[in-house]
């Protein structure tokens, strides 16, 4: 008895599973939630949430500038405990590495966010898109410091290499955090100062506004979480790539989904199992 493979062919069966992506049931999961704290953000930011006495109808950027910005903080902490841990710990796994560099990227993406949507805000309200404000500055430099960074990234070298003096840079750049947050401070500043984490504890926004920029850190939190996971399992996969080549790439990728559910089929339908097939044509 011979058995023949629905599928067409090989290749196409690589193609299909590349297809697939870096999509897990968890980073589905993930997705899911973060499409339906979007709509939740977009029905509160711009239905539910009324505008504010000064700003008027500017303040619904706020619920994208803010998020982006503080998950932006949050992503380069991240790659700073990533390139920490590769640094000095014994085992200098490159998973440290590559969740640094992912979470790197999506900071920087994040931040270049917050400077788009803080130059309209800044054209509504103080009728200019820029200005060479002490906030804006420093935030600009944060941005151009991470871009220098993920170009540190892609030079020439081993995969230890390229850990290793990337690790350095990411230590020093979050350095930089403070300086941003606190600059509306230190130095004159047209930007308003902090309205929720205010040193002072004062919280002085209206409740649904308050509660839609809640809605914001939560989704802006949630697609974050999603891109790190799809951009770390990326990267391992272009590392394994660059060492061993597209098959084992691809073989790798195939083995982390089909394994358990290849199991479980030969389990529930033992007959379908090639070798009891041979076993029973002999």
């Amino acid at each position: 008895m011979t058995t023949t493979d629905p599928r067409p062919t090989g290749e196409s069966t690589d193609a299909e599973r590349a297809r697939r992506g870096t999509g897990t049931r968890g980073t589905r999961a993930v997705g899911i939630a973060t499409i339906v704290a979007m709509v939740w953000l977009v029905a509160f930011g711009l239905g539910f949430s009324p505008e504010d006495r000064d700003q008027r109808e500017s303040v619904r950027l706020l619920y994208v500038h803010v998020p982006t910005i503080w998950l932006a903080y949050l992503a380069f902490i991240v790659t700073a405990i990533g390139s920490a841990m590769y640094l000095f710990t014994k085992k200098k796994s490159l998973g440290w590495d590559r969740l640094a560099g992912a979470s790197a990227e999506i900071g920087t993406v994040f931040v270049a966010v917050t400077l788009v949507v803080g130059a309209l805000w800044g054209r509504l309200t103080w009728g200019v898109f820029w200005q060479w404000d002490a906030r804006l500055t420093t935030t600009a430099l944060l941005f151009v410091t991470y871009v220098g960074y993920l170009a540190v990234r892609r030079l020439g070298g081993t995969h230890e290499q390229r850990a290793r003096r990337s690790a350095v840079i990411g230590l020093i750049a979050v350095l930089e955090i403070p300086l941003v947050h606190w600059s509306v401070r230190l130095w004159r500043s047209l930007h308003q100062e902090a309205t929720v984490l205010d040193t002072d504890g004062d919280i002085d926004m209206d409740g649904l506004m308050l509660f839609s920029l809640f809605v914001g850190v939560v989704a802006f939190s949630l697609l974050y979480a999603w891109l790190l996971m799809h951009r770390t399992r990326a990267m391992a996969m272009e590392d394994l790539l660059d060492d061993h080549g597209l098959d084992e790439a691809l073989a790798a990728r195939r083995a982390e989904d089909d394994t358990l559910p290849a199991a479980a089929e030969t389990a529930a339908n033992p007959a379908s199992d090639p070798a009891s097939e041979s076993k029973g044509a002999s």
